[in-house]
């Protein structure tokens, strides 16, 4: 309950306070790709419940002769780039936030045909609501490997408490500003889940 009280109020506090800054970046996002201005994705939630996520964004509609989507690489334009750098893309999802479909601090939400994927262990990730930041991103974000990543989702399940996700915020905002692990190598953020034996 306090931790879902905490995630109401800071998540309303940094809308209202970063206002501005997400309306300047909604023009930019305008300006340098066109529409839509956000990007809306089914992720599963607490219990792997669907809900869609919203973040900025961050690729082109470029396709090949075929028309099929170009490699991501391909499609991130240097503002895109800038964007998923410094988090920046990921604001909105204080809205996700607030509804109660994320936290600020938990697992993040990966995509829904992951989860067919999972072993048992790694499902755990899934009894938390997901969230805006977590211990994995703190600790090597998209520079980690998945079983790596899953362990660490795992151990919050296990250990969170409130004194550890102020930790995990304070973290968060070093990260960001070092711009810390933002791509696997050879990357635009991490290559494909395909199972648990990865």
């Amino acid at each position: 309950m306090i931790k879902r009280l905490l995630d109401i109020a800071l998540s309303a506090t940094g809308l209202l306070l970063l206002s501005p800054v997400i309306l300047y970046l909604a023009w930019r996002v305008q300006r340098e790709m066109g529409s839509p201005i956000l990007f809306r994705q089914t992720r599963p939630g607490i219990h792997g419940k669907p809900f869609q996520i919203i973040k900025f964004r961050t690729m082109l509609n470029s396709t090949d002769q075929n028309g099929h989507p170009l490699p991501d690489a391909d499609r991130l334009p240097p503002f895109g780039h800038f964007l998923r750098s410094t988090s920046l893309d990921e604001l909105p999802e204080l809205w996700n936030v607030l509804k109660g479909d994320m936290s600020l601090v938990g697992p993040r939400p990966l995509l829904v045909e992951y989860l067919s994927l999972y072993s048992t262990e790694q499902a755990r990730r899934h009894e938390l609501r997901p969230g805006l930041t977590g211990w994995a991103q703190v600790n090597g974000r998209n520079a980690l490997s998945w079983p790596e990543k899953f362990a660490l989702d795992v151990w919050y399940v296990d250990n969170r408490t409130i004194w550890l996700d102020v930790k995990i915020l304070w973290l968060t905002t070093e990260k960001v500003v070092r711009r810390d692990g933002v791509s696997a190598s050879g990357e635009a953020t991490m290559p494909r889940f395909l199972g648990e034996t990865e």
